[in-house]
């Protein structure tokens, strides 16, 4: 592996691939759990969790960047917080009522959101540095 792989900056890559990544992963886990016999409300949280956090995050993405826009930077890293704690809080709730459905819809959700994650980490280092 080449020491090249880890210069940066890179161009930031685009957020639709990793997110239909994640998406595939919720949707795919829909027969797991029929199949199972696995609690659908853990499921359907998990999936209406995705969604919401995906629309948040697409949000945030429309918010300008640069040196010049500290504002709009400050409230994308305050939404990113943000993002974690609307989903944390739901889950933590849940779990704590129906273990079940709580860890189930828990597992989905970091299944996807590390599958998400993974391939923006490939796209982002997939790409040549900026010189």
């Amino acid at each position: 592996m080449s020491a090249r792989v880890f210069e940066t900056p890179r161009p930031m890559p685009g957020r639709l691939v990793p997110a239909l990544a994640g998406t595939g992963v919720v949707v795919l886990a829909l027969p797991v759990f029929v199949a199972a016999g696995w609690p659908l409300r853990g499921w359907l949280l998990a999936a209406t969790l995705w969604v919401a956090a995906e629309l948040f995050a697409l949000l945030l993405t429309r918010l300008p960047l640069g040196t010049g826009n500290l504002a709009a930077a400050g409230m994308r890293g305050i939404g990113t917080s943000f993002r974690a704690m609307a989903i944390g809080i739901p889950l933590v709730a849940v779990t704590v009522a129906d273990e079940r459905v709580g860890l189930a819809a828990a597992v989905v959700y970091a299944l996807a959101f590390t599958v998400e994650l993974a391939v923006s980490l490939v796209e982002y280092f997939g790409q040549e540095a900026r010189a």
